[in-house]
């Protein structure tokens, strides 16, 4: 739909980068309108995930089963974990950057649902998609918050009041911070390498003098069907403004309006795309709204009150896996359709979003087929500051090797 559209404007996160001496190199390739989680469903093509280069060479991964990059913000995550760039910008609607960062080996940061702005970001579900940040390091998630959070009058969903900058505490005091383990979170397809590593990372923190206790979110577990009535429904109306008309695809006869938007919208979407739509007009119908669309948002303000429970409590932290496993094969992946994979992929990292909490992916560790595992920490509503030195402190304690590829120049040269 929008592949040869150039916008007239840059996006305030743009602006910004700009504005503090930041060069835009690119955009990254993703899964089309954000709405997946392998970076497959792109008119541009799959992204492969850099780690693959340590096994095959650029002339043998295309016929071989290489490993996904995760989705949607894969083409981003690929590119720091390359070090193509510095930093990059992805969505996270329901997990879009923190599960590519999972699988490609970097940071990806999902902050507080208001602290960035979302101008200039096409809207998938307005009332949870924020700009993530994906970085090498968490030093350098911060030096790239600060430099994009902050009020935009353009996005009135921004916060309003001035920020203090984002600051890492290197002597955190690990004995004054209680880190909670939520019993949901331990899902069916769990890897046996991330729960070690989860329980290894939970006994690294009590040893080290935090509190590590289970907590209970009982509605946590009707997150992702809820996601998804909420996702198919903002979708609907979003997308209602993809005519072919003002701007993007114009194609197919013109003979009434009605044909002119029936064929802009069919050779525009993808059948993901168009399945969402139709999906949220029929949670939409007078006979269905009740039962689906305020149901879900009720369903919502429930997993929002599980959080706001359990940090009223006195945790400070969630510890999470981020992803099921390491990045799967892409034949593996494909096994199922678009909406079935969804599911699996985004089981820890929609949560986050429909609390509008912050949460930050990081990795820690080699898994044994030598691709990257991580983690997920989350917190209150505007808790980076605290909630990314945590995850500096894991960071350092894990020293996680992160991909270098300077081996394919040496290549190049001989």
């Amino acid at each position: 739909m929008l592949q040869s559209y150039n916008p007239p404007y840059n996006a305030t996160m743009v602006e910004k980068v700009i504005d503090a001496g930041g060069i835009i190199v690119g955009k990254a390739n993703m899964d089309e309108f954000a709405m997946g989680s392998g970076s497959l469903d792109s008119c541009h093509g799959a992204v492969i995930n850099p780690w693959n280069l340590l096994t095959f060479s650029c002339n043998q991964i295309q016929r071989s089963d290489w490993c996904i990059a995760g989705g949607s913000s894969g083409g981003s995550a690929a590119a720091v974990a390359a070090g193509a760039c510095l930093a990059a910008f992805g969505s996270d609607t329901g997990g879009s950057t923190r599960n590519p960062a999972s699988y490609c080996g970097i940071v990806g940061l999902k902050p507080t649902y208001g602290l960035l702005s979302r101008h200039g970001l096409i809207p998938l579900v307005n009332s949870m998609d924020v700009p993530g940040i994906m970085t090498k390091t968490i030093e350098d998630s911060v030096i790239l918050l600060n430099a994009v959070a902050g009020h935009d009058i353009r996005d009135s969903t921004t916060v309003q009041e001035s920020l203090t900058p984002f600051t890492l505490d290197h002597e955190i005091d690990l004995s004054k911070l209680h880190v909670g383990i939520p019993k949901e979170f331990h899902a069916p397809g769990l890897s046996e390498e991330v729960v070690e590593m989860w329980r290894a990372t939970a006994d690294h923190l009590e040893q080290a003098g935090a509190k590590v206790s289970q907590v209970y979110m009982p509605h946590t577990r009707h997150c992702l069907i809820c996601y998804h009535v909420l996702c198919c429904c903002e979708v609907a109306s979003n997308f209602s403004r993809y005519t072919g008309i003002e701007f993007g695809l114009r194609s197919g006869s013109e003979e009434s309006t009605e044909e002119l938007y029936a064929q802009n919208r069919h050779y525009g979407f993808n059948d993901v795309v168009r399945g969402r739509i139709l999906a949220g007009n029929f949670f939409l119908l007078r006979k269905n709204f009740d039962r689906f669309f305020l149901k879900a948002q009720r369903i919502r303000r429930l997993i929002s009150n599980d959080f706001k429970a359990v940090f009223d409590s006195g945790v400070h932290f969630l510890l999470t896996p981020t992803t099921l496993t390491d990045a799967p094969s892409f034949n593996w992946f494909c096994e199922k359709d678009n909406r079935s994979r969804c599911a699996e992929q985004d089981i820890f990292t929609t949560p986050a979003n429909m609390a509008g909490i912050p949460a930050v992916s990081i990795p820690l560790r080699i898994s044994r087929r030598g691709l990257p595992l991580s983690l997920q920490l989350m917190g209150p509503h505007f808790s980076e500051s605290r909630l990314l030195s945590l995850a500096h402190w894991l960071e350092q304690q894990a020293g996680f090797p992160h991909l270098d590829l300077d081996f394919l120049d040496k290549q190049a040269i001989e």
